[in-house]
């Protein structure tokens, strides 16, 4: 536990320090990024057709190069799965995550290369402890277990090549360092069962004999197991099963309408709840305060930002805004360039910035569902409040 301990508090050092440059620095270090992707790609062949080695600035890219989408991308991205190679990005491609959500396909496959791998997903949950740790100094979070609530994963063989496939939390889980795999349970082989019901049903089991101090994951999931472990040990609360339970890191969805039912599971004594905003296509935030409802911009993950304003989604050429070009309390959609070969992807999320000094977000929705037919710019952050209210008020739970 000691050398656990003196390993994590370097980590914490170090990027305390890092992190403290971007929030300095923030537009310088998102044009570095933006000059290291357009030059590490400029030999692929997408960095080819758009002549990346003459791209200079950020205007130029925002006129030479389209707004894509899964739909337009995915053409290329088969290619990669079929065996070829430096297409959009010039590393080899090995892993897919699998995800759900586009017009014409019951699943996309986002490809996760290994600098993504590395310098953003991973990245990103040092940075979550990082931030988290700094903000709670007193923790004990590594005195007991972790639960990461993964997906499943498998592999698949295509022209005798083998790439791998599966829910992005399984993939990291997969390719996680040994000192959180020394703090994980359960172990991997059930972490990553395919058939959810038996994995929870063996969660449980396991889980609820271990000292668990943390817990990851979408709460959806993560309350199905709380309610399985109390039916399984008889307990009222889960407090009197994990009394060391100190955190619970979310993302993914609005928690608020989750939160009295969390409350109501753990007992009287509260835990913190830590927001995070980690998708398929890139880690883009971390909450960096106690207590707040907002994210930090994680800026040097190796994605370059650009920000839509809604009002232009329907154009057909939009202008898209760098950083230095926001204003807060404006809804954007998020388009992304990532060294995973993601060029100017529109994700479908909308955000808001809370603050420009730092830089800090909250995720308000999804371009899908913003509703603007008479100037009421409805957004599924007004819908998920409606609801909470609703539900305190009718003291009932959704």
């Amino acid at each position: 536990m000691a050398l656990l301990n003196s390993v994590i508090s370097w980590i914490i050092k170090k990027r305390m320090y890092q992190i403290g440059l971007f929030l300095k620095y923030p537009h310088e270090v998102q044009q570095e990024w933006f000059k290291k992707l357009i030059s590490q790609a400029s030999d692929t062949e997408w960095g080819r057709t758009y002549d990346y080695k003459s791209i200079k600035t950020f205007e130029e890219y925002r006129e030479r190069v389209p707004i894509s989408t899964y739909e337009s991308l995915k053409p290329f991205i088969d290619r990669t799965r079929a065996g070829e190679q430096n297409i959009l990005w010039p590393t080899e491609i090995k892993w897919y995550a699998k995800s759900s959500g586009t017009t014409s396909e019951k699943s996309k496959f986002i490809p996760v290369s290994k600098q993504a791998i590395e310098d953003c997903h991973l990245k990103g949950g040092k940075d979550l402890l990082s931030l988290y740790l700094n903000s709670h100094p007193e923790s004990l979070i590594f005195d007991g277990k972790s639960i990461a609530m993964g997906g499943s994963n498998r592999v698949n063989q295509v022209n005798s090549e083998a790439y791998y496939v599966g829910d992005l939390s399984a993939i990291l889980i997969q390719n996680l360092p040994f000192w959180v795999e020394m703090q994980r349970t359960p172990n991997l082989a059930v972490t990553l069962m395919e058939e959810w019901e038996e994995k929870i049903e063996m969660m449980a089991e396991i889980t609820m004999e271990q000292d668990v101090t943390k817990i990851a994951g979408v709460p959806s999931w993560t309350m199905v197991l709380m309610k399985k472990v109390l039916e399984l040990s008889g307990k009222e609360n889960i407090k009197e099963v994990w009394p060391n339970l100190e955190v619970f890191f979310w993302g993914g969805v609005n928690f608020e309408p989750y939160r009295k039912q969390f409350d109501s599971l753990i007992g009287n004594q509260s835990i913190n709840y830590w927001q995070t905003y980690n998708a398929s296509e890139g880690f883009f935030g971390i909450q960096d305060r106690a207590g707040a409802d907002d994210l930090l911009l994680m800026l040097d993950y190796g994605v370059f930002y650009e920000f839509l304003p809604m009002d232009q989604i329907d154009e057909e050429s939009p202008r898209t805004l760098g950083l230095h070009e926001v204003k807060l309390g404006v809804n954007y959609a998020l388009i992304i360039s990532t060294n995973a070969g993601l060029w100017r992807y529109q994700i479908g999320d909308t955000i808001i910035f809370t603050s420009l000094q730092p830089h800090r977000i909250k995720v308000s929705g999804r371009t899908k569902n913003f509703i603007n037919a008479v100037g009421e710019e409805l957004i599924i952050d007004n819908a998920d409040k409606a609801i909470a209210i609703a539900c305190e008020k009718c003291e009932v739970s959704v």
